[in-house]
């Protein structure tokens, strides 16, 4: 099989798929902006041949890339960059090379938009929050005299927590709509609950061939927008009534044969119109791996293999791989220019053997995941914020003497 890898070099630990693709015997082709010398000795190791792009933006570049490749080894089976930045930009270039695997333009377009998955939801019977397309101010506050302040405003077309507000009162409005926005937004109303996510792969049927949670304390987008310290875990197992609903949505979704990251709200009291407490409540869903170094949090919690889970997906659309299941995993980061009680070495020195990773983050990533992280693994839940604890603390500031 001919594979192409779109952007292998980001995040790091993405050549850890090329590297078990490899292994299955099929030919890994990369494009990317990096210089070929600046690849990780791994990753090139892992490549059967890269082709380096000036700008990964142009898409007449990633278009001739690919024609290289077509070229010189024949029709392209497979393309994928598990990068939500990218997917349209995958689309269009499995349509325009006719690549049958993978989503083309027009299965994109059903969801893409955070508007149109609202459809899809309704189909799988999960509740989720009521909406507004952001056209005028008298129709915005129409909008909320009906579900009340606050309401959430984001891109309808975004990524992430990015460029998302939670807007308070009618001050908030009209300044939200003073500004000239240069995509179409989004309003909706607000959901008071914690979000959990349902991940996994799926097959050429929609089923999962793995599936796991992640909880998320604190909302990204009070973390992106307050620059808060983070910290989410993977959980043990996942939760019956979210792995329901979970597969449910899987199904109405075009989530055959690739990796699927869907969130939720648990809700943390009862929300008229969509369920009582603890009831599960969409947010959206993405056609890609979690992100950051996650992947790699779920290896470490199910001491399992998702880079090979993946690989004998497209390979034998199977996996005999079974997670364990039998602790958790809690990433817990710091930003630069805060002061922290205790250094690396200290938190180190603390956990030992339990940390399975640490380091920096990517600075485009910084701004949701934080600048250092650690990662853990613990047997119990109560160890989880206790170690988010011991990470975040602060160091106490000293009052300077005082002169008379």
């Amino acid at each position: 099989m001919n594979y192409v890898f779109i952007s292998p070099h980001f995040p790091p630990t993405y050549w850890n798929f090329c590297d078990r693709l490899k292994k299955m015997g099929h030919q890994v082709f990369g494009i990317g902006d990096a210089p070929y010398e600046t690849l990780p000795e791994k990753l090139r190791g892992s490549l059967s041949e890269y082709y380096r792009v000036d700008n990964m933006e142009d898409y007449d570049q990633m278009v001739r890339a690919l024609g290289y490749f077509t070229f010189h080894y024949g029709k392209i089976d497979w393309l994928e960059s598990n990068n939500e930045y990218w997917l349209e930009q995958d689309a269009a270039l499995r349509t325009d090379f006719n690549i049958a695997t993978g989503l083309k333009k027009e299965a994109l377009a059903s969801f893409k938009l955070k508007s149109a998955m609202k459809a899809l939801y309704e189909k799988a019977q999960v509740p989720c929050a009521r909406y507004h397309l952001v056209d005028t101010l008298e129709n915005g506050l129409a909008f909320i005299k009906e579900v009340g302040y606050p309401v959430i405003v984001k891109p309808d077309n975004g990524v992430g927590a990015a460029a998302t507000y939670k807007l308070k009162n009618e001050e908030d409005v009209k300044a939200f709509y003073a500004k000239e926005w240069m995509t179409q937004y989004i309003m909706e109303e607000f959901i008071d609950g914690t979000i959990v996510s349902y991940d996994g792969i799926a097959d050429a049927n929609r089923d999962p061939l793995f599936e796991v949670s992640h909880y998320f304390p604190t909302p990204i987008m009070d973390i992106v927008n307050d620059q808060m310290d983070l910290y989410y875990y993977t959980q043990k197992t996942v939760d019956a009534d979210l792995q329901e609903v979970g597969r449910r949505v899987i199904k109405v979704f075009p989530t055959n044969s690739r990796f699927f990251h869907c969130e939720f709200f648990r809700l943390n009291k009862a929300k008229k119109g969509l369920g009582k407490k603890g009831d599960i409540v969409a947010l959206e869903i993405n056609m890609r791996t979690p992100g950051g170094f996650t992947p790699d949090m779920m290896n470490f919690a199910g001491s399992c293999d998702v880079y090979q889970i993946f690989a004998d997906m497209v390979t034998f659309d199977h996996t005999d791989i079974k997670p364990k299941q039998d602790q958790y995993c809690v990433f817990a980061s710091r930003r630069d220019g805060k002061n922290y009680r205790y250094d690396k070495s200290e938190v180190m020195k603390k956990y030992g053997d339990e940390i399975k990773m640490s380091g920096r983050m990517p600075d485009i990533l910084s701004g949701a995941m934080g600048n250092e992280f650690y990662m853990r693994v613990c047997k119990k839940k109560s160890e989880i914020e206790e170690f988010a604890a011991y990470v975040h603390e602060k160091a106490v500031e000293k009052d300077e003497d005082c002169v008379l």
